[in-house]
């Protein structure tokens, strides 16, 4: 009998450096799929996918930028979808970071795999031209995945009293496992930076090429979406899909309209709560395996620390979680090398 399985969409930031080649490695077989995204970008006079993916080296400046690194991630995350083995797993729901909503949309049959293209190109495009600031990001656990007591507390004070200043904005963006994602103008952000106290983790962390995602900065970005994506588009999911509020879509009982605004309004404009998402997903579903698409595997960590967060199988560390992946995995990230054949045909 087949496993459920909880599919995970990544967001921005997965494809960098070693990624490079992802698609000619992993999936030569579906050229007739890369062949149509390429004509996507083509018509709209952009670098195409199978350029981009095929170039000599990663460049930074070139392949972290909006309009780059989302078609691309987009691109290896459905390929990988497509490339799981249904004989062994079937999909119990879906959900995904940030840009892999729109990654989400496309798994879980909201739309097709080309206007989830259409879409993820749109708004990469849209973000790299769009308002001004960016994110960082910030660790509130320790080395063994433990939350430092009171830290979140006193950063989520810190940020409404930055963003109370007149010349700043600042907005929880992204509620990320044992992290959290600020977003907001460069004041903001500068003000942040300097001001947070030291943490369990790691100094702040400026996401390069990210703009205040998931925040009320992003109300441009969120009209021209509205505008130029049309809700025709959008359809009830064939598999339920969880959101980034920790709201379930259902087959046969979501409005295509309702969708539609969700996607290019309170996604764009609202926190986006990963976290939630993940432990909604498990506890409404208890997939058997949690299957984190390529390219990368950044978000294995943040799955894993929300899991810690609600104790899921009795999970309280870190060293809990490596323990048992090392007896039978339960989340298998398929960009990993040692990972992969455990899911693919």
């Amino acid at each position: 009998m087949a496993e459920a399985a909880l599919i995970v969409c990544p967001g921005r930031g997965t494809y960098g450096k070693a990624e490079l080649g992802y698609l000619r490695r992993h999936h030569g077989d579906k050229a007739a799929l890369i062949a149509g995204f390429d004509r996507l970008r083509s018509q709209r006079g952009q670098p195409t996918i199978s350029e981009l993916d095929g170039a000599e080296r990663f460049s930074p400046a070139l392949h972290t930028r909006g309009d780059i690194a989302s078609p691309l991630i987009f691109a290896a995350s459905y390929a990988d979808y497509l490339a799981i083995d249904r004989a062994r797993f079937q999909v119990a729901a879906v959900t995904g970071n940030s840009m892999g909503w729109y990654t989400a949309l496309a798994v879980g049959g909201a739309v097709s795999a080309e206007h989830g293209f259409e879409i993820v190109d749109a708004m990469g495009e849209n973000s790299q031209a769009g308002e001004p600031g960016g994110q960082v990001l910030l660790t509130l656990v320790d080395e063994n995945w433990h939350e430092a007591p009171g830290h979140r507390e006193t950063l989520l004070g810190l940020a409404e009293a930055i963003d109370a200043r007149g010349d700043c904005a600042l907005h929880v963006s992204i509620e990320l496992g044992g992290m959290i994602v600020f977003a907001g103008n460069e004041a903001g952000l500068a003000a942040l930076i300097a001001e947070a106290p030291p943490g369990p983790g790691r100094e702040p962390l400026r996401l390069v090429n990210h703009g205040p995602f998931h925040t009320p900065l992003m109300r441009g970005s969120s009209e021209r979406a509205l505008a130029q994506l049309p809700a025709a588009w959008f359809h009830a999911p064939e598999a339920p899909m969880i959101d980034g509020r920790g709201h379930i879509w259902r087959p046969f009982a979501s409005p295509s309209a309702a969708l539609h605004d969700y996607t290019f309004a309170a996604q764009i404009l609202e926190t986006y709560r990963f976290t939630r998402s993940i432990q909604v997903a498990v506890k409404e579903y208890a997939p058997e395996r949690i299957i984190l698409l390529g390219p990368g595997d950044t978000l294995g960590g943040a799955i894993a620390q929300a899991l810690i967060a609600i104790q899921w199988r009795g999970l309280r560390s870190k060293s809990d979680f490596q323990e048992l992946q090392a007896k039978d995995p339960f989340l298998i990230s398929m960009g990993r090398e040692d990972q992969r054949a455990l899911v693919t045909r």
